[in-house]
């Protein structure tokens, strides 16, 4: 067993939930440590929204219960993650500072009775945040209860952006501080447009609601400005902490579910990555979208253990409609999670609330107790859990990176762009989703960072695109690496202006392609590509696509699918264009994962990636450790499936010899006889 870096003092797997005792009498406790401890319960998250119980009112502290609380749990065996409880200022706080409120872009000061955060730019918050920290760090620091600090909750949700003044006149001073002058400014957001060029910093606001669009990159460096501002709050808070402790701090993302804040920015800030992640209840294949939040809180933290700091045993409350998890699925997202690199296992929440917003939203303990179905299969997970101690610290490798950069996504989703139909959302999800269906692991990964190690790289949504990131991908493509880009790629540089030499220019020498014209589609048209970019062929593969099509010129790529209809008949809808030691794939329409299966056949071959031959559904994943590796298997269908192993299936302790069958619904985990 690998050791990661500050990895809290756990023996194991670590499991539990969020724990919220001061919602209920004390003598509920003491029932809920032993069954925690029936349940296998090892770590719970305490203190999160307890300010208001925490310091009664300004600098006036109460730690009694909470004293009693870290004791209790120490005595049962179970750890603590010590939440600071600054998501929720108190009453009093915004009695005492109400400047400290958040104003939203149309100006409407929001009030309290909510969670979400103050005013991240008000002085008061900024001291009060310092302040408790300062004081819970101060007097558990050594309590041998706490192993792990959690800070916040959440940052960015529900609310991030804040127009207010003090907002404003901290926005000038980054801006000083990033620009240096108002002609570096000015150049930066052509201001010349519209003539809104800036004679005096005092001139300069946020980008609050116009009669019309407000500038994009105002608005770029707004979202940059506002995400600078949540992490400067963390990291005034995790000072505060390690100030008086020596356990590792985090707090917890939204991998997939909030693009707010810059994961790879934050991830260099915690000790270890935390991640929050929901099922989508309208999604019917909701296992994908988490893979995708699993395999991007791996990503953002290099490949380190993390720990899933929430998820639901069942439904949640504030969705359109809560669908509820159906029998085997609640051990089936956990052991996802594992599988893709989590060695924590944590729930929102322990017990069902009975009072407030969240008294729909399922926990380990539901409402109907310890009798339900529920509660059985949170005992079973604890178990099966329990006998995966071994697999902590192993990693997961991936031969494939799929490009994730949320700068470009705020700028992506801004307003005026050629179609609503484009996003970099739903691209994402396609291109993983073939890859996830072809049973291939991927990191996600930006376009700055090294990709030298991967054999395939795939940029769905690269809206924005810096000189110096196009050139790291050119290099990449010219030694030996394969990329493969989707449409409304390398459009505009970091200030969202368009690059000279027009759309897709920073990569024509990797692509060699140039693409005169965006050529968006109404609603609900479709059209086909005629694969093998002969037209004249009347058996060469039809792949439908749709919302898109573009004027591409071949500047020495070929073309390997043709549009048969629509504005760019004729055209090149995909390309192939060898550059250097590697090739460069260029995808100029919308196909959707199904459709993608033709092309990525073809891109895997020039990648040399082979897909796995696991049966539809079967998910399976491999981590490595100095000791041993780990299939570990998970079965999203009703049906029986089988896949190659040998080893020892964990769960069960039977030897595995050559094929292991994983029931409809159930999960494997089987350490890998290694080859001398």
């Amino acid at each position: 067993m690998t050791s990661p870096d500050r990895w809290p003092e756990i023996r194991g797997i670590a499991y539990g939930g969020d724990y919220t005792p001061e919602q209920w009498p004390k003598e509920v406790w003491r029932e809920d440590v032993a069954l925690m401890r029936e349940a296998g319960v090892n770590l719970v998250s305490v203190g999160i929204f307890a300010w208001a119980l925490i310091e009664t009112d300004e600098r006036v502290f109460d730690f009694a219960w909470l004293d009693e609380l870290l004791d209790l749990l120490h005595e049962n065996g179970i750890a603590v993650d010590l939440g600071t409880p600054t998501a929720s200022p108190p009453a009093w706080f915004f009695a005492r500072h109400p400047d400290a409120r958040v104003v939203t872009r149309d100006g409407v000061t929001m009030g309290f009775g909510a969670r979400g955060m103050a005013s991240h730019a008000s002085p008061a918050y900024q001291e009060a945040i310092v302040r408790i920290a300062s004081a819970l760090a101060e007097r558990y620091g050594e309590h041998p209860a706490v192993v792990l600090w959690h800070v916040h909750n959440e940052y960015g949700v529900p609310v991030g952006e804040d127009y207010s003044e003090q907002s404003v006149r901290a926005f000038r001073g980054w801006l000083q501080d990033k620009y240096g002058s108002l002609e570096g400014l000015n150049a930066a957001w052509g201001t010349t447009f519209w003539g809104q060029r800036y004679g005096a910093w005092e001139h300069v606001g946020a980008p609050a609601a116009a009669p019309s669009v407000v500038n994009p990159a105002q608005r770029l460096d707004f979202a940059r400005f506002t995400d600078h501002q949540l992490r400067a709050c963390f990291i005034a808070e995790r000072d505060a902490i390690r100030a008086h402790a020596s356990q590792p701090v985090t707090t917890n993302f939204m991998a997939n579910q909030s693009w707010t804040t810059d994961m790879w920015a934050w991830a260099r800030e915690v000790d270890i990555v935390s991640d929050d992640h929901y099922l989508v209840a309208a999604d019917p294949e909701g296992e994908i979208g988490l893979a995708i939040a699993a395999d991007l809180s791996r990503s953002v933290g290099g490949g380190k253990p993390w720990i899933l700091m929430e998820h639901s045993t069942s439904a949640v409350n504030w969705q359109p409609r809560n669908v509820a998890k159906r029998p085997g699925e609640l051990a089936r997202n956990s052991v996802t999670h594992l599988a893709r690199g989590a060695d924590a296992i944590l729930f929102f929440q322990w017990r069902a609330s009975r009072s407030g917003a969240e008294k729909f939203h399922s926990a380990m303990i539901p409402h109907a107790g310890t009798s339900s179905r529920v509660w059985r299969e949170v005992v079973e997970l604890g178990d099966v859990l329990g006998r995966l101690d071994e697999v902590r610290g192993s990693r997961v490798a991936a031969d494939v990176a799929v490009l994730w950069d949320f700068e470009s996504f705020w700028a992506q989703d801004l307003e005026w762009r050629p179609s609503v139909d484009v996003s970099h959302a739903e691209r994402i999800r396609s291109f993983y989703e073939r890859l996830w269906r072809d049973g291939i692991t991927v990191d996600f990964a930006l376009p700055s960072q090294d990709l030298s190690g991967y054999k395939l790289v795939v940029a769905p949504a690269q809206y924005m695109l810096s000189a110096a990131d196009a050139a790291n991908l050119t290099r990449y493509v010219e030694g030996g690496g394969t990329l493969v880009v989707s449409f409304f790629s390398a459009v505009v540089d970091e200030n969202d202006a368009v690059p000279a030499g027009g759309f897709v220019a920073p990569l024509r020498d990797a692509l060699g392609v140039v693409v005169e014209e965006f050529l968006p589609l109404r609603e609900g048209a479709r059209h086909a590509v005629r694969w093998h970019g002969d037209s004249s062929t009347d058996d060469a593969p039809l792949l439908l696509a749709d919302a898109w099509q573009e004027d591409v010129v071949l500047e020495g790529a070929e073309a390997r699918g043709t549009y048969v209809d629509g504005p760019g008949a004729g055209g090149a809808a995909v390309t192939r264009h060898t550059h250097g030691s590697g090739v460069g794939w260029y995808l100029s329409t919308r196909l959707d994962a199904a459709a993608l299966r033709t092309v990525m056949a073809e891109v895997y071959a020039d990648a040399g990636v082979a897909p796995a031959a696991h049966p539809e559904g079967l998910e399976v994943v491999v981590r490595r450790g100095d000791d041993a590796d780990f299939a570990i298997a998970v079965n999203h269908r009703d049906d029986p499936a089988a896949f190659a192993a040998t080893g020892v299936d964990l769960i069960s302790g039977a030897a595995v010899d050559g094929t292991l069958t994983v029931p409809g619904g159930g999960v494997a985990v089987v350490r890998l006889a290694r080859t001398p």
